[in-house]
């Protein structure tokens, strides 16, 4: 992981995505993304095209030594890889081939997004059918898988995209419900233990080490631990800004002046109007007023994003709410006060 003053280097861009669009066309994707983000784009995810295409599919594709397939219940452990990974596998080699097609001589930052230990864990059920969060042996392994699998992937997307900077999202929306205990066994009747806090940090930190650039963690849940991820090594934290409360507000100080990049969700991800630019950006303003940081570090402080993937959108609304992210950036690095 990079230390603090090459994360304060890196060349960010203002603004991307979050990591899902809708529609099933990988090279209109990649069209929209690097046409609408010159300076971040990401790659995308296209979940409507069904299970294997989803944020957690996309990851199971990309484990080593480990293999899932799709039950009705969710994605559940096999003994080989079978249809849906292979289904997996074959599309995210579309996405990367229409990135490469698009990214042509491209030298910025360069988002890829892969869902994080803890939400997978959560997510990905053993052969009896429980998730594999209840037992912390099939967790090391699912960790150890990962980080294995994510180092295979960037060094494709590095070979594909020589030029890029790359940034490493890992999405983890389950975290706060893994460290609170909330997670549902199978029967729905009781939850799974809250996972201890060393251990959530200690993978997440050994899943981010394989990484050479800046590691982001996206979750779109409240009560991102936003002190938990730091200490796990995260240059960035990606939230969506309307589900903040007071609570939050001292952890956000101490890591804008800690250096950690803030990813802040503040255009709507589902069909509906957008406000101007400005008016998008004034609630950050406004709680760099009242934490007393300084506004000449705004812009180089927070990334703006839509409040979480934009796959539930139409289209049209998803093409707006990336457009209206660069402007809404632009009218904070304009108008910081």
């Amino acid at each position: 992981m990079s230390d603090t003053t090459e994360k304060n280097d890196f060349p960010w861009g203002p603004a991307t995505g979050v990591g899902s669009l809708p529609g099933g066309d990988a090279r209109e994707a990649a069209k929209t993304v690097t046409g609408s983000f010159e300076d971040f784009p990401f790659l995308a995810e296209l979940p409507a095209r069904g299970p294997g295409a989803d944020m957690t599919g996309r990851t199971i594709g990309m484990l080593v030594d480990l293999y899932a397939h799709v039950e009705p219940s969710g994605w559940r452990i096999s003994d080989r890889p079978g249809r849906d990974t292979r289904r997996a596998r074959s599309w995210l080699g579309e996405d990367l081939d229409a990135l490469e097609e698009f990214t042509q001589g491209y030298e910025g930052a360069l988002k890829v997004q892969a869902v994080g230990p803890w939400t997978l864990a959560a997510a990905l059920e053993l052969r009896g059918g429980e998730a594999a969060l209840g037992d912390a042996g099939a967790c090391r392994d699912l960790a150890g898988s990962l980080a294995e699998g994510l180092r295979q992937h960037l060094a494709e997307v590095r070979k594909r995209v020589p030029g890029a900077r790359v940034v490493l999202q890992l999405d983890e929306p389950s975290l706060t419900a893994v460290l609170r205990g909330q997670i549902r066994t199978a029967s729905g009747y009781r939850t799974h233990r809250a996972v201890d806090r060393q251990v959530v940090e200690s993978a997440l930190r050994d899943v981010s080490a394989v990484h050479e650039g800046p590691v982001v963690v996206h979750s779109c849940a409240p009560d991102v631990p936003f002190a938990l991820l730091r200490r796990a090594g995260a240059a960035g934290i990606s939230f969506d800004f309307g589900l903040l409360t007071e609570r939050d507000e001292e952890a956000i100080g101490e890591a804008v002046e800690g250096g950690t990049k803030l990813f802040a969700g503040v255009v709507p991800s589902t069909d509906g109007p957008l406000s101007d630019p400005g008016g998008s950006v004034m609630g950050v303003r406004t709680l760099w007023r009242r934490l007393g940081l300084n506004p000449g570090t705004l812009a180089e402080s927070v990334v703006i994003t839509p409040a979480c993937g934009l796959a539930g959108a139409s289209p049209a609304h998803a093409r707006a709410a990336l457009a209206h992210c660069v402007r809404a950036a632009k009218s904070l690095a304009d108008n910081p006060e």
